[in-house]
């Protein structure tokens, strides 16, 4: 394991500080990125239907490691998440970058939108095998180098030590090329206490380490994506209608609700939000 730390700041430290600590290594712990009561509401939320939820059977999720899908669906206190600053400041930085194209004799500028991928508890239990070092945006096939599509966010709803298999992250491989493997020598674990999170770029390579504690360590994982892409998480599917109307708009549009320049997500040629607004219950 290399003896390289992971770039920690405190919840106050300016977004800007945290998208420098980003670009050059990947990835960025910051300190008290939800309050407590905050987290309270999350466990209050989560921790039954965690219990109740199976182990993975070594497929899609890993042996003795619980997934928890849905979160927003579960759980209003998701909000403060996707609103944290310091997440959705270098969403916006690294993901929502000017593509520009012609139309006609006319040079036309189109700035994508960012929507939410996955929101997901994880918990891993003692004795889980080590997770393989991987890269988050394979998810939609990208090539490196090149531009990003997500930016997530692993928060801790638990402590995180060595120990107890924090995620471990290889600092700088977000500018690595497709030809060199990761080795888990290069890895190094985000140590953090919980409400902490870590930050870090869908390039950069990371994978959970081994719980070798006697208890469970639980963090809650959400993806912010580039808005022309697939999501990763239906959410369409995943929540109703009714639901999606009980939040703020901006979470809606985070939801997937915002069309993406310059034609992606529209609802009748028109904007889907219209279909939140006016109380229809969509197409029949």
């Amino acid at each position: 394991m290399s003896d390289t730390r992971l770039t920690t700041l405190p919840g106050s430290a300016p977004v800007d500080e945290a998208i420098k600590v980003v670009d050059s290594e990947g990835a960025v712990i910051v300190e008290d990125f939800v309050d407590a009561a905050t987290l309270r509401g999350l466990w209050n939320d989560l921790g039954p239907a965690l219990e109740r939820q199976a182990d993975g059977d070594g497929r899609l999720v890993g042996e003795k490691t619980r997934i928890l899908p849905g979160l927003v669906r579960r759980t209003a206190h998701s909000v403060p998440i996707l609103r944290q600053p310091h997440f959705l400041g270098v969403a916006r930085h690294f993901l929502q970058r000017p593509v520009r194209a012609w139309l006609g004799e006319q040079r036309v500028e189109f700035v994508p939108t960012i929507q939410l991928g996955i929101s997901r508890a994880i918990q891993i239990s003692p004795e889980v095998p080590l997770q393989g070092l991987h890269r988050d945006d394979t998810a939609h096939l990208r090539t490196h180098p090149g531009p990003e599509s997500r930016v997530q966010v692993m928060v801790a709803a638990s402590e995180f030590t060595a120990v107890n298999g924090a995620t471990r992250v290889i600092p700088g491989s977000h500018l690595w090329d497709d030809e060199r493997a990761p080795r888990d020598d290069e890895a190094v674990p985000a140590a953090m206490r919980a409400g902490s999170a870590l930050l870090w770029l869908g390039s950069t390579y990371h994978g959970a380490g081994v719980n070798a504690s006697d208890a469970p360590r639980t963090g809650l994982s959400y993806a912010l994506d580039l808005g022309n892409l697939r999501q990763e998480e239906n959410q369409y599917l995943s929540m109703p209608l009714e639901v999606v109307r009980t939040y703020p708009e901006d979470i809606q549009r985070l939801l997937g609700y915002e069309p993406c320049p310059p034609m992606c997500g529209l609802h009748e040629l028109s904007d889907p939000m219209l279909l939140l607004r006016d109380g229809a219950a969509g197409p029949v």
